[in-house]
């Protein structure tokens, strides 16, 4: 089986320990996420996984032979072929086996009394080739490349001719294709749209080897790993199960560590005060020696909470009152001068709605957009926002509009509400400025910076709709949290898109699908959507008619387009029997929710008793217990009764997760 592990890595840069004593073993069918906080370290352990990083002491083992495929987060560029030409060096190693195939051959006429031996190796060779796939890589490029965006017209294209993010795409493909035993992917989603995202979560789903992932996308995560393996401080640990999952444990044991750790800061500013007092007296000299060696030993000892499990909340300021009708569109078109990207859409956004555009890349959602905000005014049709309404627009390209030689708690300050001021160091905290971070000159900040400052600039003013452009790029999973949390609680309207399902899902109330020059509108959440979309790829429901065009989507699309098209919506049209439809799914999803919360119920208890279980096998290893017998006795018949509880309680998960 092949494999990659390390054991008791340690790895510092400087003062700062980065990995210590960190043990990973990954392996065919392996499907594990690396997570932890921004700078904990998880591109250095993965590119010491990669054998890219030398680390300072421990030992990193691979099976010889095993394929590793390394994909980081960006500076990937490709030039001087197509993209078939290029895609076709990730099957390097089939033209290398069959060179060596080549060799053997000449060597059985040349040494035929080697022949019987070098025949077996050949052999041998032959059926490695075959069960890679390489004779199937014209047909396996085609199918990664059009899974992850790319049409047959790109085939031919040079490199050079693809912009940053189409060249991430272009590495995970070749990545993928390379048919790798160990895949070690750093934030794979970064640049991918949510019908790539899908495609991408089926490939791994399906993925016969093993491999390790960064990601700040939970819903991908949830759907793609099962065991999930923590950086904090250096050390590594491990959780199985999917990432909610792991969320869940993590959140039960910050309970207790949020305990522990403000008993500790009680203490420690109890001991700081006497030393501060009394440290001066010549009568209080010992004593306070004594207290600054107990105040040393716990600050050698000083419990932390990671800054990505750290809960913040804030809420917008107040929205200003609008009237009901918020936004109407009456036979909106745009064209750049061929045919037209938005054609004909008529459309009502009433108070209080969160509208999601969704779409592949291309189809206008950007400059839908645009025009909503009164960036782009080169249309027909009209656009009339309702009585009152204060628009806020956020898109990346805000970023270049931050500058100054001013820090970033200066600029914020100057643009916040006098009642959110007190609570800027958190937000700023929640937007990944965290400590020093947030003196830094906003002329040094990246791009990816700038753009949380402009997110965070926009969610102080009061505004009463907000037209957000996907607002979670450069967002941790933690920050993405607290924007939601923020969404929800907004008492304005919301138009926006994302290509965060698990975010979509969580905000979205009704969907509006583009299409390049038509469009389809869904009463209903987002989930609700895709369940649609399904059925219509299934042929279990009619397809519902598009507009702008008035051709439909056909349902009997190529199987690539109906693949993607199962990743992106719900409802039926809002005729009818769309609506029948529609209340009976709502049914469905009461149903579901109350599943759901049961199977959530259940996590809940398994985590607590297999904690529990924990606690009380290590201590069996205490001598006050293993030197009792009755003591043991008793503490392994705890153990017993909780394995036996858990048996029930994960039998009644199952049954429970089957119905979803």
């Amino acid at each position: 089986m092949s494999f990659v592990q390390f054991s008791r890595i340690s790895l510092a840069f400087g003062d700062r320990d980065i990995l210590k004593d960190a043990s990973i073993n990954l392996h065919k069918g392996s499907k594990a996420a690396l997570t932890g906080a921004n700078g904990a370290g998880k591109s250095t352990l993965i590119k010491v996984m990669a054998g890219l990083v030398k680390a300072d002491s421990g030992e990193r083992v691979a099976e010889k032979g095993a394929r590793i495929s390394y994909l980081p987060q960006s500076g990937l560029v490709h030039s001087g072929c197509t993209l078939m030409e290029e895609a076709d060096k990730a099957f390097a190693y089939g033209y290398e086996w069959q060179q060596q195939i080549d060799a053997l051959g000449d060597r059985m006429k040349s040494e035929p009394c080697k022949a019987k031996q070098l025949a077996v190796e050949q052999s041998e060779l032959l059926a490695k080739l075959d069960e890679s796939g390489w004779y199937r890589r014209t047909a396996l490029a085609e199918q990664v490349l059009l899974g992850l965006g790319f049409v047959r017209e790109d085939f031919a294209k040079q490199t050079d001719e693809f912009s940053g993010g189409w060249q991430m795409r272009i590495a995970l493909a070749k990545s993928l294709m390379a048919e790798p035993d160990i895949l070690l992917l750093d934030e794979p989603t970064n640049y991918l749209d949510i019908e790539a995202r899908n495609w991408l979560e089926g490939f791994l789903t399906d993925f016969a080897g093993g491999f390790l992932l960064v990601s700040h996308d939970r819903y991908f995560l949830d759907h793609t790993v099962n065991e999930v393996y923590e950086l904090f401080a250096g050390q590594l640990r491990r959780y199985p199960g999917n990432f909610s999952h792991y969320e869940e444990v993590r959140a039960q044991e910050l309970e207790t560590l949020t305990a522990e750790y403000k008993k500790q800061q009680e203490e420690i500013a109890h001991l700081e005060e006497f030393i501060t007092r009394f440290g001066y007296k010549a009568t209080k000299a010992a004593q306070a020696q004594e207290r600054q060696k107990m105040l040393d030993k716990l600050l050698a000892n000083k419990i932390e909470i990671p800054e990505n499990l750290k809960k913040i909340h804030f809420t917008f300021p107040e929205a200003p009152h609008s009237g009901q009708l918020v936004l109407t569109l009456k036979g909106l078109t745009k064209s750049y001068g061929g045919p037209a990207v938005i054609n004909g859409l008529d459309i009502v956004v009433e108070r209080g709605e969160r509208l999601v555009v969704a779409g592949r890349n291309g189809a206008g959602k950007s400059t839908l957009l645009r025009i909503l905000a009164g960036e782009d005014t080169d249309y027909s049709g009209t656009v009339k926002l309702g009585t009152d309404v204060a628009v806020g627009y956020f898109c990346q390209d805000n970023a270049e509009k931050i500058t100054g030689s001013e820090t970033i708690l200066e600029r914020l300050e100057s643009k916040a509400p006098l009642a959110l001021i007190p609570k800027l160091r958190d937000m700023l905290g929640s937007f990944l400025f965290r400590g020093d971070d947030v003196f830094k000159s906003i002329d040094v900040l990246s791009g990816g910076e700038k753009s949380r400052i402009a997110l965070l600039e926009l969610l102080l003013r009061p505004v009463n709709l907000l037209i957000l452009d996907e607002p979670t790029n450069h967002l941790d999973m933690h920050s993405k949290d607290v924007l939601l949390d923020a969404l929800k609680d907004y008492g304005g309207t919301v138009v926006f898109v994302s290509h965060d399902r698990g975010f979509i899902e969580s905000l979205a109330t009704r969907v509006l699908e583009l299409h390049p020059g038509r469009h389809r509108i869904f009463p209903g959440d987002y989930r609700y959507y895709m369940e649609r979309l399904e059925a219509e790829a299934a042929g279990e429901v009619p397809v519902a008619t598009a507009s702008g065009t008035g051709k439909a989507v056909s349902a009997s699309a190529p199987s690539g387009a109906a693949a993607s098209m199962r990743t992106a919506l719900s409802p039926a049209d809002e005729g009818g029997s769309g609506k029948e439809a529609w209340e009976k799914k709502k049914q469905a999803e009461a149903e579901r929710r109350k599943i759901e919360k049961e199977v959530s119920r259940l996590e809940k208890l398994i985590a607590e008793a297999e904690a529990k279980k924990g606690e009380l096998e290590a201590s069996l290893s205490l001598p006050e217990v293993y030197s009792n017998g009755e003591k043991a006795k008793e503490v392994q018949k705890k153990i017993s009764a909780l394995e036996e509880e858990l048996d029930h309680l994960n039998a009644d998960w199952e049954t429970a997760a089957e119905k979803l």
